[in-house]
């Protein structure tokens, strides 16, 4: 199996306790892929977008060759960039159009959620507050990609 065939999870949250519990779980649920964590928009962005390091040996995150190859867990709340905004960053680009893109905030507005399916995002769920809930959502979304069908050539890892 080369690299390039697992698809990495980057997931944009800008809080700290909210991503150790999406990543623990999302692990208990079974999902083995490469986790990226970025902390606001900006550094999402940076990530996509922006110039590669020139010193590839300092570039803290995996090498972005095949853009395609990332499911993104998304936030919508978040200092410097928020949610909204890399979301339309990415549909937007022809280089990232196609990437999956799940908004999982703590937001049940019903103009945000219709805001984000007009900006292309691909699933939508809400975080509910309460802890027990949380990681129960949690385990339903590894649960679910899983099973989630990706264009060929990309595949979530199994354990």
């Amino acid at each position: 199996m080369s690299h390039g065939e697992t698809v990495s999870i980057v997931l944009i949250e800008d809080d700290d306790g909210h991503a150790t519990l999406v990543e623990r779980n999302l692990r208990r649920a079974g999902i083995s892929n490469g986790f990226v964590r970025f902390r606001d928009g900006q550094q999402a962005l940076d990530y996509f977008f922006g110039p590669a390091p020139a010193d590839a040996a300092a570039r803290p995150y995996p090498p972005r060759e095949d853009l395609t190859n990332f499911v993104v867990l998304l936030d919508l709340k978040m200092p410097r960039v928020d949610g909204f905004e890399v979301l339309r960053r990415l549909k937007d680009s022809p280089q990232t159009a196609a990437v999956p893109v799940i908004v999982l905030t703590t937001t049940d507005d019903p103009r945000e959620i219709a805001r984000c399916y007009e900006l292309g995002c691909n699933v939508y769920i809400t975080k509910p507050v309460e802890y027990d809930a949380f990681i129960e959502a949690v385990r339903r979304l590894g649960f679910f990609l899983q099973v989630v069908k990706l264009p060929p050539g990309h595949r979530l890892a199994a354990p």
